[in-house]
């Protein structure tokens, strides 16, 4: 610590420190508030040519699953599983990379200090 009980190359130190936590709890604030809009939005994606659509939330949650009757056939139900499980597995993906990208938006300033 230097003189004045600031830190090296922060004289005083304390206005700088009190100006850094504040940014720190405003920036902690908008993470969270975006967080909770994510959460809220919902993300959808079909496969199959639209056969199968589905939406998840923010949460990562499935919320609804469209079937068209063409796609039901019983004599191939692993097609039918496997258009419900692409269309689940992109919606999902989607929401993951929205979140990132919001997200790394709000952090991308703090060079590293996280």
């Amino acid at each position: 610590m230097a003189r004045g009980g600031g830190f090296a190359g922060m004289p005083g130190g304390g206005g700088n420190m009190q100006q850094l936590m504040r940014q720190a709890q405003k920036m902690q604030q908008q993470m969270e508030k975006l967080q909770e809009e994510l959460n809220e939005r919902e993300y959808a994606a079909s496969s199959g040519g639209g056969m199968v659509s589905v939406k998840v939330s923010g949460k990562r949650e499935l919320k609804e699953i469209l079937i068209k009757p063409e796609a039901v056939d019983p004599d191939d139900v692993e097609m039918l599983q496997d258009l419900i499980t692409a269309a689940v597995n992109e919606a999902l993906r989607l929401g993951e990379t929205t979140r990132e990208t919001e997200l790394g938006k709000l952090s991308g300033g703090l060079g590293g200090m996280f």
